[in-house]
């Protein structure tokens, strides 16, 4: 009996683009343990620094049915044998049942307080989304984001980088009792917003980590540090109020500089010798303010340095890697999406709304 034909149709590729964040204020008050019961919010901006995610599905001439392209290569016939946690229940929670080749590149590493891990499950989202022919909401992406990192995943993370990652720009991200977000952007005249840009300095200390370990002592001492919080919480209020008015721009460092100063003595985890060395030298220098990214323990610094002291503080720092860089505002983003014509039907007209 003869076998039947196999056929195999061209299916398009997908290339999504998702940036990476810094958080000025409030973090820690996006956990839900915090927010749920007392509100939160946080002032954030996303920078031209970017996760890519090429993804589509895998034509039929392979022994495996998935190949995954990250730190490792994963070659593998099931999903539920994919290692990489977050690609594994992103095609689960998408029903993704036909084979697919995802490849991952970043323009910084990993596990470094940049919100990589949330920029990579939302241009995932956003890539494979594409991949079915549906351009999804800003805030689609983030609420699967957030789904599939604290509900499915069960990680110890807030919310506030998956917001960042599918909205792009500088905003202030309240999150509410009910579980909701709002996004406010902060609009800036452009010479404003050109001298804060300038009065940041971005460092990489050399030493990535976990954010999921240093973040669950966080959440398991919120109780205790309500009052370090609530000031947090009180801090992104202010910092709005000197964006937005005429206050001299020197305030918003020395604002960073006190929320640092609560960070660091949340938990014993969040700081080390080494960083404090580091921290107290910029400061030596002429940086106003500053704090460690991310949940803590390493990563990148962020520092608010005026224009006519950058150059002693890079020379203090001059065993790091100084990192230039510019504010972004379009979030999560398709940048190759060739469909076919059935693809192209089923996706006229949709929008990506924030």
């Amino acid at each position: 009996m003869a076998r039947p034909a196999i056929s195999w149709e061209w299916r398009p590729m997908i290339i999504s683009r998702t940036p990476f964040r810094i958080s000025f204020f409030g973090g820690g008050t996006d956990y839900p343990v915090w927010f749920k019961e007392n509100g939160g919010a946080v002032l954030s901006t996303t920078i031209d620094k970017y996760c890519y995610i090429n993804c589509r599905y895998l034509p039929p001439f392979f022994e495996h049915r998935n190949r995954i392209v990250w730190s490792r290569i994963e070659t593998v016939v099931d999903v539920s044998e994919i290692q990489h946690p977050i690609v594994r229940e992103t095609l689960r929670y998408m029903g993704i049942d036909e084979g697919v080749e995802i490849h991952h590149d970043g323009d910084l590493p990993a596990r470094a307080g940049l919100g990589s891990s949330s920029s990579f499950t939302v241009g995932l989202l956003h890539g494979l989304r594409a991949l079915k022919g549906v351009m999804p909401s800003k805030r689609q992406l983030a609420l699967d984001a957030i789904e599939i990192e604290q509900n499915r995943l069960k990680e110890n993370v807030g919310s506030q980088d998956q917001v960042s990652a599918a909205f792009g720009g500088l905003n202030r991200i309240d999150f509410t009792a009910d579980g909701d977000f709002r996004v406010q952007p902060v609009v800036l005249p452009a010479d404003r917003r050109a001298t804060l840009r300038q009065s940041l300095m971005l460092f990489f200390t050399g030493v990535s980590r976990t954010a999921s370990e240093v973040a669950g002592e966080q959440i398991k001492a919120t109780p205790k540090n309500a009052p370090e919080l609530s000031v947090m919480y009180q801090l992104v209020e202010e910092a709005m109020s000197v964006l937005c008015n005429d206050a001299p721009l020197s305030e918003f460092g020395r604002l960073l500089h006190e929320g640092w100063e609560l960070k660091r003595g949340l938990t014993d985890r969040i700081s080390t010798p080494r960083v404090d060395q580091i921290y107290e030298a910029a400061r030596r220098t002429g940086a106003l303010g500053g704090k460690l990214l991310g949940a803590g323990g390493g990563g990148f610094m962020l520092f608010f340095v005026p224009p006519e002291n950058q150059a002693k503080v890079r020379d203090a720092l001059r065993d790091l890697l100084y990192v230039p860089f510019d504010l972004e505002s379009s979030g999560s983003q398709i940048i190759f999406y060739e469909p076919d014509e059935a693809g192209a039907a089923s996706s006229a007209g949709a929008t990506s709304e924030r």
